[in-house]
């Protein structure tokens, strides 16, 4: 996992790693952009999951069209979006960003699929793992798993004062 802002063209507007790591630790949700069969473009806000190290987790359906674009080329795109600041006095945006380069796989084996089924529910479901054990045990079979692994990432920010 390379964090590398050598591609930023402003330069003056990088994003620390350590802030970066935050977004993408703490983040709600990420788009997923990735290539279609028809030779265009698709992208998804989606719920996600870092593993802290070199993956993040999504979960969808078996079937749809996430999965067949993946299955035409799983070279896609993530980005996460921190915090924003519309200041419109001064007909700008404050905000921080991350854009990750990452190939994505499914058919991941059944120990990974869970494991990443547990670090979603521990992110956006703290208090009800119990309730939530029970039904990730009840649904896994139904729940397609994807994994991105990061490849290079970078981070921009731009502060308003």
């Amino acid at each position: 996992m390379n964090y590398n802002n050598e591609k930023v063209r402003r330069q003056d507007r990088l994003l620390n790693e350590t802030d970066a790591r935050s977004i993408l630790k703490n983040g709600e949700y990420g788009v997923l952009s990735m290539q279609t069969e028809e030779g265009g473009a698709y992208g998804i806000p989606i719920n996600y999951v870092w593993d802290g190290k070199h993956s993040i987790y999504l979960h969808c359906a078996p079937e749809g069209r996430k999965i067949r674009n993946i299955a035409f080329c799983n070279k896609v795109s993530f980005c996460v979006v921190g915090k924003t600041e519309v200041v419109s006095d001064k007909f700008t945006t404050g905000y921080e960003s991350i854009v990750l380069d990452c190939r994505a796989f499914v058919d991941l084996t059944p120990e990974e699929r869970m494991n990443a089924m547990v670090l979603l529910l521990e992110k956006y479901s703290p208090a009800d793992m119990e309730k939530g054990m029970k039904y990730i045990e009840k649904s896994l079979d139904r729940t397609e798993v994807i994994c991105l692994e990061i490849s290079e990432w970078s981070g921009k920010t731009k502060m308003v004062v």
